[in-house]
């Protein structure tokens, strides 16, 4: 039987474009903590692949469309929706006006791994699967020469080249601040169940692959700082990003002993003040029993699991930006009644609590197939329900 839909389906929904962006653009002072805020702040951005579903476009979201074309798609795209959210959310800087530099090696790669592309995600595999095999591949990263391994071969002309015809030096954040987590790194290299056996059997080798990992890590941002020359960065401009979804996959015992050390080496030196610099972890999945250990990092922001709410993460994470606990599920099914009672919920949740901080978004990403007028009941559910 056909479910009847309503509401922003038709994009009926009783809303004030006008004052909700007005309101919103105050919701993000301070962190989103700013008291004089008359609502809870909306952060669910779209990517350019959701264009293709929403104007019913053929082509493969995740391709490598013509630059030129993708502009005429997101301009398209802008139109519908200043129409029905009162916002034009897609860049239309298409093709871009920088010049790209050569792709670095990976993390992944320097442990021996490999990445395939496939919708739109990169994923990381290896052969390491044996204590014997990751050995030989520490072996080899310790003696590496990192800095020769990860820069192409073109990397210094193609840096030259772009800085006098542009001006433009290398982004340290996109080359060494926005990576996978170590836990998520280390079980796409060894294996999910091995890395937790490797862990009790032989903590020796496991300690060794996860300090080999910090290093990888502190090199990069070191290497990366100073190909950025004058453009050189602080902490308080940059800061750093995990992406560590595997991150659940460890008792807290275990992340305690292994992955902590990691966040907090790189934090102590690329965020070494909470206050001013931005220290970020997005972590899609069930790992509510690590926030008392995370909690102790002073997180300017985190995008945690749809099963991990406001309330859990506020305890531990007082002065957190909280990104969302939407399940990107609810948002792809574009079912409103959903959408609506997920976003009342957060927002119920974060005045009881008699805090702020919170930004309404996706638990996740927001997935191809999403469609703007389930991001305008969003939108709805705040004004109706986010009013501090």
């Amino acid at each position: 039987m056909e479910r009847k839909m309503s509401g922003a389906l038709s994009g009926t929904y009783d809303l004030d474009l006008e004052q909700f962006w007005k309101d919103d653009e105050l919701a993000h002072l301070n962190n989103c903590f700013y008291e004089k805020a008359p609502q809870v702040a909306f952060g669910i951005n779209v990517l350019p692949e959701c264009v293709f579903s929403e104007l019913g476009l053929p082509g493969e979201p995740w391709g490598d469309n013509p630059p030129e074309l993708m502009r005429e798609y997101c301009c398209r795209y802008n139109d519908k929706a200043e129409k029905i959210i009162g916002k034009r959310i897609l860049s239309e800087e298409y093709p871009k006006s920088y010049q790209k530099f050569p792709n670095v090696r990976l993390h992944g790669e320097v442990f021996g791994g490999r990445y395939t592309y496939m919708n739109g995600v990169y994923w990381l595999e290896s052969d390491i699967k044996t204590p014997k095999k990751l050995e030989m591949v520490l072996d080899r990263v310790e003696r590496m020469d990192l800095r020769s391994f990860i820069l192409p071969d073109n990397w210094y002309s193609e840096k030259k080249r772009i800085y006098e015809l542009t001006g433009e030096t290398p982004d340290p954040y996109w080359f060494g601040r926005r990576v996978r987590g170590p836990v998520t790194l280390a079980m796409s290299i060894y294996g999910i169940e091995n890395l937790i056996y490797l862990m009790y059997d032989e903590p020796e080798l496991a300690h060794r692959f996860f300090k080999s990992i910090s290093d990888v890590l502190m090199g990069y941002v070191k290497i990366m700082e100073q190909e950025a020359g004058d453009k050189k960065i602080t902490s308080k401009h940059w800061g750093y990003r995990f992406n560590d979804d595997n991150c659940c996959m460890l008792t807290a015992d275990l992340y305690e002993e292994y992955a902590y050390p990691v966040l907090k080496r790189i934090f102590d030196y690329t965020c070494p003040d909470p206050e001013l610099d931005c220290r970020y972890q997005h972590s899609d999945s069930a790992m509510g029993h690590l926030l008392p250990i995370l909690g102790r990092l002073n997180f300017t922001a985190v995008n945690f699991g749809p099963t991990v709410l406001v309330d859990q993460i506020r305890e531990y994470m007082p002065k957190t930006r909280i990104d969302g606990c939407i399940s990107p599920m609810t948002l792809l099914s574009n079912d409103e009644e959903r959408i609506i009672a997920e976003v009342k919920r957060d927002c119920d949740m974060i005045k009881a609590l008699g805090t702020r901080g919170l930004n309404i978004d996706a638990a996740g990403s927001v997935n191809f197939g999403t469609k703007l007028t389930s991001i305008r009941a969003a939108m709805y559910a705040v004004q109706k329900y986010g009013r501090y």
